[in-house]
């Protein structure tokens, strides 16, 4: 059995919000960073200045990929996929109060924070961009 290597990595499609939406995760969730970003140039099918192919770090230990699709799609994000984060008691409620209140803003609470029996402090949302995010302290 020979040896390879697979990597999987979540794939963000948008519609024109790619950019600014990595910016919004990058600034909300600490140990964020952008990897990369190519845009669309003059005479490509997207629109020239948008983001062909972008990769940006969450939490310091996830991996994203995003892209503004030129292609128009009948579907949206959903919760049925979600981001999910851990935070430990270094962070403090105080962390994942402020996290859930930033990227619910624009956007929904599914499940506000609370003690759910399985995490004394979890919270479940949708930003403004349509991206679920799960929220637990352990």
């Amino acid at each position: 059995m020979s040896s390879t290597t697979t990597s999987v990595t979540p794939f963000l499609m948008f519609e024109g919000d790619a950019e600014a939406a990595l910016n919004f995760y990058v600034q909300t969730i600490p140990g964020s960073s952008i990897i990369s970003i190519t845009r669309y140039g003059p005479g490509e099918a997207g629109t020239e200045g948008k983001v062909s192919m972008a990769r940006a770090n969450i939490g310091g230990s996830l991996e994203v990929m995003a892209i503004d699709s030129y292609v128009k799609h009948a579907f949206k994000f959903t919760p049925s996929l979600s981001l999910f984060v851990k935070f430990t008691e270094e962070h403090g409620d105080d962390a994942i109060d402020r996290i859930v209140r930033t990227l619910s803003d624009g956007g929904s609470v599914l499940m506000p924070v609370d003690n759910y029996g399985f995490s004394r402090r979890f919270a479940w949302v949708n930003d403004r961009f349509g991206v679920s995010w799960q929220l637990n302290l352990e």
